[in-house]
């Protein structure tokens, strides 16, 4: 990770740890970076970057903090207003930008925010250009072989322009519907769109595809988001499927690269559950690519278990989506994701899609012509526990003697029948205590024997 930019971009408390100052500083760079480079590579085309927000307050700053610095540096500004971050990755793509940017702190309260950076082919950016940009922020530039003491304004002619790009948007809604192999006529789906990105985007393809629609959390009021709504707060779309008898629900987080769903008894899927169905699915009709799917670290013992059986391969990565498609795109796997809900279907996306993946799960439902529970009857997921310890020093917590000892008794009492995972978080100044056993009890003591032993140095 940078000094700035972790595992999912620039994110922390708005105008504390991330500011309008930032964000103006970002576009100054990238506007005239891509500039530079075209011009060196006798290139005369004008610089085109596209930007995209969730609904936080603070991202109308962000936004125009961007704007100014890009168009200050000759680029010109494409504005998709609110969207979603795999929308952005998909115009980035398709219509041949730069580079784009979208300003979300996804999953996190609506207090905070962040920046992320996309290259042209709509993959997280390259971290030798993150370099760049972080030591432009701290005040120094070494670029293009010599050091330059600041980078020039545009001038006259130069000087960039914005443009409303809705349409761009409204592209991406029609990939969506485009990707629908079966009608969901006679459907009742649930949505909870967590007040974020997802709210004029996910009714509008389901409804196209002709499911009945029941949608909650769609109203924005830029400080709503993620607030006990979407994927991480999903009892409320359980509570809400169960009531509703609905044949399913979709959560999404607030800039919608994740999902959750549930079944239509109230059961919750994780990301494990839907790399199951889906990898499942496509084995059975030849389609797995490699016969293997790309996992992370935290992906669940039953789920392993379960690939065992049924005789599909897989990986582990590092946690972080832009390692789960670094991976799938080095050796050509169609199918990865992180049991938070990040699944790349990389067919179709070069990153993680809540709404894409819903459209997948119904997929599923519509050619085996079963209920969602049947989908996962031989997923046994072993019970799990995580603890997040806010700490002052990750690094420091992680390399203390007593925060290793604790670490090595729990891996050695679980054995074979479990395991456990302490890590530092890429977005947060916290470290992750994981634990997987037989029991909850057995899971709640380990976790709080290492939680401890990380309390007691921080």
């Amino acid at each position: 990770m940078g000094r700035y930019f972790g595992t999912d971009g620039f994110r922390g408390e708005a105008n504390i740890d991330v500011t309008a100052d930032h964000a103006y500083k970002i576009g100054r760079f990238l506007g005239w970076y891509y500039g530079e480079k075209k011009k060196r590579e006798g290139s005369g085309n004008e610089v085109r970057i596209v930007i995209g927000k969730d609904t936080r307050r603070s991202s109308y700053m962000f936004e125009y903090s961007l704007v100014a610095g890009l168009v200050a540096s000759g680029a010109d500004a494409y504005m998709l207003h609110v969207t979603t971050t795999p929308s952005v990755a998909y115009i980035t793509h398709v219509d041949a930008f730069d580079c784009g940017i979208m300003i979300s702190a996804s999953h996190n309260p609506y207090y905070d925010n962040g920046i992320k950076l996309l290259d042209g082919n709509g993959v997280k950016m390259d971290e030798e250009t993150i370099g760049f940009i972080e030591d432009y922020i701290d005040g120094k530039s070494e670029v293009f072989g010599q050091k330059w003491e600041s980078i020039p304004f545009a001038e006259r002619n130069r000087i960039g322009k914005t443009v409303d790009y809705v349409a761009g948007r409204n592209r991406y809604i029609g990939y969506l519907i485009s990707l629908g192999v079966y009608s969901f006529r006679g459907k009742r789906i649930g949505i909870d769109c967590a007040n974020g990105s997802a709210w004029n985007i996910a009714k509008s393809v389901f409804e196209a595809l002709g499911a009945v629609t029941y949608v909650i959390n769609a109203q924005p009021n830029g400080f709503n988001i993620n607030e006990n709504a979407g994927s991480t707060h999903i009892e409320g779309l359980r509570k809400y499927v169960i009531e509703n008898g609905l044949d399913a629900g979709f959560a999404y987080d607030g800039d919608a690269d994740r999902c959750l769903c549930v079944d239509e008894k109230g059961n919750i899927l994780t990301g494990d559950h839907i790399m199951y169905i889906y990898a499942c699915y496509m084995k059975e009709r030849g389609k797995l690519i490699n016969n293997t799917v790309v996992t992370t670290i935290m992906s669940n013992l039953g789920l392993y278990k379960a690939f065992d059986e049924a005789g599909i391969d897989y990986v582990q990565t590092p946690v972080g989506d832009k390692y789960v498609y670094e991976y799938m795109s080095e050796h050509n796997n169609i199918l990865g994701g992180e049991q938070s809900g990040h699944i790349i279907f990389s067919k179709y996306a070069t990153t993680g899609d809540g709404i894409l993946t819903s459209l997948k799960m119904m997929q599923v439902l519509m050619a085996k012509e079963c209920e969602m529970s049947r989908l996962y009857d031989n997923l046994h997921i072993y019970p799990q526990m995580l603890e997040n310890v806010k700490v002052t020093d990750k690094e420091k917590v992680l390399a203390d003697p007593r925060v290793k000892e604790a670490t090595e008794i729990a891996a050695k009492e679980l054995g074979n029948s479990g395991r456990i995972l302490v890590r530092p978080s890429g977005t947060e100044p916290v470290v992750r205590v994981m634990v997987e056993a037989e029991t909850d009890e057995i899971c709640e003591k380990y976790v709080s024997m290492v939680a401890y032993a990380i309390k007691s140095v921080s």
